[in-house]
């Protein structure tokens, strides 16, 4: 047998015989990876929402296999869901903080005027075609619930005002209503936040007050209130820096048009104990006049005006003042 011919024959066997293993190591990656493909698909929630930017969870689990994607774009999921798909594919999962979606307009109908009597569709983007709403306001809320429509977990209804009443409890954060929203009047915030500003008004003073009750004038009465320079206005509204913010609500407390929303069910009051020597420095930082004593005694807290900040229980030297009751909110179980 000639050279020439051995040479075809053992470099012919060889490129068979690697065929044949390229081919059975193609077929077990592809079972592991239908396998790994089937158990994050059974991690995720199932519901279809599309918050992730796919159409569904099975595209978006196909996306996480071919590792295109990051494993924590799942908010309906949350921190759960991530956990689970990073033990499949064996990657930690990098955590976002959860969200809440939230009503940034309280003008409804109530408190805001109409410019014109509306008889026409039902839907929100409808009615915004028309002048952007029948509201004086022109940026606040439509009120028709294109938002309930479009939540895919049921987290949304219309109340009696024409506003959508969020249900904190079934709210996952996807951000699908925030995306719907025409007039952009429902935003997400962090989860674990109490305070934020409820109103979109761009416009201030009498082009406020003549139209909502409870719209936000740019009266930068907040501003100055605020212990942790945490709002600063742009585009005449008190934009909030959740960074430094404590949530001590004295900004709900000192707005005139209680523009402001406080998702706390219960504040706690002050009290001041026996160990108090009557310096005087819970009354320097108490903006509401809910302290009184004379220097060197003991002071006390007016319950009937204290709102719970906190502020006097920072500040005290002796930690004398103690806070009574619970600030907090209700948790998605």
């Amino acid at each position: 047998m000639s050279i020439f011919l051995k040479s075809i024959l053992i470099f012919g066997g060889l490129g068979l015989g690697l065929g044949i293993l390229l081919a059975f190591i193609n077929r077990k990656l592809a079972i592991a990876k239908n396998i790994q493909l089937e158990k994050i698909i059974e991690a995720l929630p199932g519901s279809n929402c599309g918050a992730c930017g796919f159409s569904s969870c099975e595209v978006y689990a196909e996306n996480i296999a071919d590792e295109k994607i990051s494993i924590d774009s799942c908010l309906p999921g949350g921190k759960e869901v991530a956990h689970a798909i990073g033990e499949i594919i064996g990657k930690e999962a990098k955590l976002r903080e959860d969200q809440i979606a939230v009503l940034v307009c309280q003008g409804g109908r109530k408190e805001c005027s109409e410019r014109f009597i509306y008889d026409g569709g039902t839907d929100c983007r409808q009615a915004y075609i028309l002048h952007g709403g029948n509201k004086s306001c022109v940026f606040g809320c439509v009120g028709f619930g294109h938002c309930a429509l479009v939540c895919p977990f049921g987290a949304i209804r219309i109340g009696e005002n024409h506003l959508p009443i969020i249900d904190e409890k079934q709210c996952t954060g996807c951000g699908i209503c925030v995306k719907e929203c025409p007039k952009m009047t429902l935003k997400l915030i962090p989860r674990t936040k109490l305070v934020h500003l409820g109103c979109v008004s761009k416009d201030k003073g009498n082009t406020v007050r003549n139209v909502c009750s409870v719209g936000c004038f740019s009266c930068s009465i907040c501003i100055k209130a605020c212990p942790y320079d945490a709002l600063k206005m742009e585009n005449n509204l008190p934009l909030m820096d959740f960074s430094k913010c404590t949530d001590c609500g004295i900004c709900v407390y000192r707005c005139p048009t209680n523009s402001f929303n406080d998702r706390a069910n219960a504040r706690p009051y002050a009290m001041i104990s026996s160990l108090c020597n009557g310096c005087g420095e819970c009354v320097k930082v108490c903006q509401f006049d809910a302290i009184e004593g004379k220097i060197n005694e003991r002071h006390k807290i007016i319950i009937a005006k204290c709102i719970g900040c906190g502020e006097c229980f920072k500040i005290c030297p002796v930690k004398a003042v103690k806070m009574a009751g619970a600030l907090g909110h209700q948790r998605a179980a």
